[in-house]
């Protein structure tokens, strides 16, 4: 128990740290969500079942377009597919625990949570604690996550629909995605997807954001096989 303590609160005071960057992530994400009409009980349910900032702007980005229920679920499923790698590879480090507890962990497994915790248990597979201390992490971002989504509701709601704020979740996806574009490869995933995305505008159902992922997923693949090699 002592060492469990231990892991906690040291998950926690690093999971603190991560707050300055969810702040302006939640906020965003709720002004989108008032923006594209969304109740707000509706909203809150969509941040507490949904869990995953960019899924929620991709889905609200197509609820304020009009788009298909259908087109609205696969985008927000391409979007997370990172959480597959994700799981696959903490897999390794839990799977010692109960299956509620791998549970737990599923629903609250999010980017930056989940950095800290490799960064901490990369090379020490075996170190116990893991569970304690990817928990101290989770929870201050999840509260932060949920109560700046309710802000951004309240002050989208208290803003003249004349303002227009349906720039809100396009503008927060540029900002996740600039600081991504490290390396030749993951620009030409980017070029190729964002072209697409533009060129694709007019087909029907919104189906232009589905083939932007697959053009920028088979792209960056074939980037990676043409580059790598040479510069191995």
């Amino acid at each position: 128990m002592p060492l469990a303590r231990t892991e906690f609160n040291a998950g926690l005071r690093a999971g603190l740290s991560l707050l300055i960057a969810i702040v302006p992530f939640g906020l965003v994400t709720g002004v989108a969500m008032a923006a594209a009409g969304i109740p707000p009980l509706e909203a809150m349910a969509m941040s507490v079942l949904v869990y995953a900032g960019a899924a929620m702007l991709a889905a609200v980005q197509l609820i304020a377009e009009g788009a298909p229920a259908l087109v609205i679920v696969l985008a927000a499923f391409v979007v997370n597919l990172r959480l597959f790698m994700y799981s696959a590879s903490i897999r390794p480090y839990l799977a010692g625990e109960s299956l509620a507890r791998r549970l737990m962990v599923s629903y609250a497994l999010v980017d930056n949570p989940y950095a800290l915790f490799l960064q901490r248990f990369g090379t020490r597979p075996d170190a116990p604690g893991k569970f304690e201390y990817f928990f101290g992490l989770a929870i201050p971002v999840w509260l932060c996550w949920q109560a700046t989504v309710a802000a951004g509701l309240l002050v989208g709601n208290q803003l003249p629909a004349a303002w227009k704020l349906d720039f809100a979740a396009p503008l927060a996806f540029i900002a996740m995605s600039i600081p991504l574009l490290r390396d030749r490869l993951m620009v030409a995933a980017a070029l190729s997807a964002g072209a697409t995305a533009v060129l694709a505008h007019g087909l029907p159902l919104r189906l232009g954001l589905a083939l932007a992922a697959v053009v920028g997923i088979v792209v960056g693949v074939l980037a990676e096989k043409h580059w790598k090699p040479a510069a191995e």
